[in-house]
């Protein structure tokens, strides 16, 4: 378990040294700048969110062209393609790339334009085809769509909302203008809309289209100076040359995709300029000096000051943090432990001064797992994806390698917990020999089967669980007496073994409980009463040491309410019956799909309806059983065994470095 000690680095070097030193520090990735104020006159921190905001625009301008190249460029990836991690440059091609840089931003500026003109003619195609459908009812009509009449006479063309006969509107006219003579022809009529050219005098032109409104008349939706026909034509060719225009940024778009790895490194590198000067704005600078302090892990300060000094004129100083500092948390731990690292951070990371819980965490975590989905064929098929993945993508990114560490473990663990339990995917063995073969095969488990003896196995999670319980107050008793607490020691460990460990103890001495649990063996009546005695000494200290009130009533009071706290070890204990409850719920669906499989018996029929339903079966159990192991077994070292001893509230270390998401630098950090 290994919580790697941070130490305070300070860097006084010239300004003109300021961008290699800082690439030095992006491109080796351990130290966390932080803010420095001064009342000294001769420094100053400059204000650079103007630049980074410029950066990070120009990061999310590429980042946009890339989603237009895969709209209209796509590239066939595979389903494992995200497990093949970044890909590595060298200095001398990101070198190469800085020189062009805005060659590259030429070319995103120039996707963005593509993309809009395909926006912008798609909006326009839509304008077309709603002018064409409006235009489509005035067709027959062979005068200009704007004609108002001659010298003599006046024109209205327009439609009714509505259904209209011809003779409904003449009778209406009639009405309305007895001394008008008017001539209607109808262009076109549906249920939705009636299309008319009416013709009159000048001289009664207002008396006919005062009427005309008064039955709904109105003027087309779209107006042109030609004919109807002629309208469409120029409209047609209009959404011919938008289709064209989208076509020719389609092409031009394509085009460009074989650009495609240089607009990414445009992506990563506007994001490492971003990191950088927000790096610079938690500089000190003077005319000609800058200055920077942040937090380094101790393992690598030594190699960094050395390259440093060895390079720039530069003082570089180190320092133990203050003890108000706000220091950042970095875990290092080998390959075995590694893993659950993910673990500890989904809940919190130590504490400054508190010891990393990842070992002890590790073991019990691996051990439970595979208790939980125990069976030899789900655990193979998690071992051999896992493992054959860690061996293919050798690059793949740290965070997801360490999962794949994990449930590769995890599979390990779940194929032993299998063996001892004989269960291969269920009982398929016993079905298939029986089913196909006629002949009644079992594999014997190495220890004994949790379908024929669940109480076994409740019992065994029970033990499993008092075991993990007392090694978190173990662990407990020890940061304690590492911080030299000892009074915290035996109050909140040692006497909680002696009330607890007595308890149980004492239990087992019992008829009743040794009864219950059906086991077959039972502590001597005589240790009991000494276990007895042990867990009545314990409640007392319990009661004693319980309380701070310096009133002794109070003090009292709270030292029995922390007594009552012996009823959440019971519950914690009961909380180990999920590893019976997955485990059996593992085997018991197996063996039902096996059963559902071999329903229809044996022959060539049977044996492919068994697979089917095998494949379907197991794929869905395997699926759902996983993720339970994986959602309980975190329960119960967040809420159980870290509720021990554990407390949290460390800050993760945040260094400035290589955030990139597609490049990384071939060099090691």
């Amino acid at each position: 378990m290994a919580v790697l000690q941070m130490q305070r680095i300070n860097i006084c070097a010239l300004k003109k040294d300021r961008k290699q030193i800082l690439e030095i520090l992006q491109r080796r990735g351990v130290v966390e700048p932080c803010d420095l104020k001064t009342d000294d006159a001769l420094f100053e921190q400059v204000d650079t969110s103007q630049q980074q905001a410029q950066f990070e625009k120009n990061a999310s301008a590429a980042r946009q062209a890339l989603e237009i190249l895969d709209t209209y460029a796509p590239v066939k990836t595979s389903m494992l393609s995200s497990l093949e991690g970044r890909k590595a440059i060298s200095e001398e091609a990101y070198r190469s790339y800085e020189a062009h840089c805005d060659e590259s931003l030429e070319m995103v500026n120039r996707l963005s334009a593509l993309s809009k003109q395909i926006a912008e003619q798609n909006a326009e195609i839509i304008r077309l085809l709603t002018q064409l459908d409006a235009l489509t009812p005035w067709l027959p009509l062979e005068v200009p769509m704007q004609f108002k009449g001659t010298a003599h006479t006046a024109a209205f063309i327009g439609s009714f909302s509505e259904e209209v006969s011809l003779e409904d509107i003449y009778q209406k006219l009639a009405q309305d203008c007895p001394d008008a003579i008017v001539n209607v022809d109808m262009v076109s009529q549906s249920r939705d809309i009636t299309c008319v050219f009416v013709l009159t005098l000048s001289q009664t032109a207002d008396q006919v289209e005062g009427a005309l409104r008064a039955m709904g008349f109105t003027l087309p939706a779209i107006s042109c100076k030609g004919t109807a026909a002629e309208q469409k034509v120029l409209l047609e060719q209009a959404l011919r040359d938008a289709y064209r225009s989208i076509e020719d940024a389609k092409e031009q778009i394509v085009a460009l995709a074989e650009k495609r790895d240089t607009i990414q490194l445009t992506v990563d590198y506007y994001t490492m300029r971003a990191e950088k000067y927000r790096a610079l704005g938690h500089l000190l600078q003077s005319r000609r000096t800058f200055f920077l302090s942040g937090y380094i892990p101790a393992p690598y300060a030594g190699a960094l000051q050395k390259e440093l000094e060895g390079r720039f004129d530069v003082a570089v100083s180190l320092e133990e943090p203050g003890e108000d500092e706000d220091v950042p948390v970095l875990l290092k731990n080998n390959n075995f432990v590694a893993p659950v690292e993910s673990v500890i951070e989904s809940y919190s990371l130590p504490a400054r001064g508190e010891s990393d819980p990842s070992s002890l965490v590790s073991i019990f975590y691996y051990f439970l797992f595979g208790l939980m989905l125990s069976d030899f064929g789900y655990g193979l098929i998690l071992f051999l994806a896992t493992f054959i993945i860690l061996k293919k993508f050798k690059n793949m990114e740290p965070g997801l390698r360490r999962s794949m560490q994990l449930f590769c473990y995890c599979g390990i663990s779940t194929m032993f917990w299998g063996v001892l339990f004989s269960s291969y995917f269920g009982d398929v063995v016993d079905v298939v020999s029986r089913t196909f073969f006629g002949i009644q095969l079992t594999i014997p488990p190495l220890w004994f089967a949790p379908l024929n003896d669940p109480m076994k196995l409740l019992v065994f999670s029970m033990a499993v669980g008092v075991v993990h319980l007392f090694v978190g107050l173990g662990a407990k008793l020890y940061a304690c007496l590492k911080n030299k607490q000892y009074y915290d020691a035996f109050a909140s460990a040692i006497l909680w073994y002696m009330l607890v460990g007595g308890l149980i103890i004492y239990g087992l001495s019992t008829d009743l409980l040794v009864g219950i649990m059906q086991i077959s063996f039972r502590v001597p009546a005589s240790i009991g009463q000494v276990a007895a005695w042990i867990a009545a000494v314990g409640a007392v200290g319990v009661v004693i040491t319980g309380g701070d009130s310096k009133n002794i009533a109070a003090r009292l009071a709270q030292g029995l309410y922390s007594l009552y706290n012996v009823t959440g070890y019971l519950s914690d204990i009961l909380s180990y019956s999920r590893l019976l409850a997955l485990g059996l719920a593992t085997g018991v669906v197996g063996s039902v799909v096996n059963q559902m499989g071999a329903m229809v018996g044996g022959g060539a029929v049977g044996a492919i309806v068994f697979i089917l339903v095998f494949l379907i079966g197991h794929s869905l159990n395997f699926g759902i059983e996983l993720l339970g192991a994986y959602v309980h077994c975190n329960r119960l070292q967040y809420v159980e065994f870290f509720g021990k001893f554990y407390d949290g509230g460390g800050r993760k270390f945040n260094p400035f470095a290589v955030h990139t998401k597609y490049y990384k630098f071939k060099e090691d950090n």
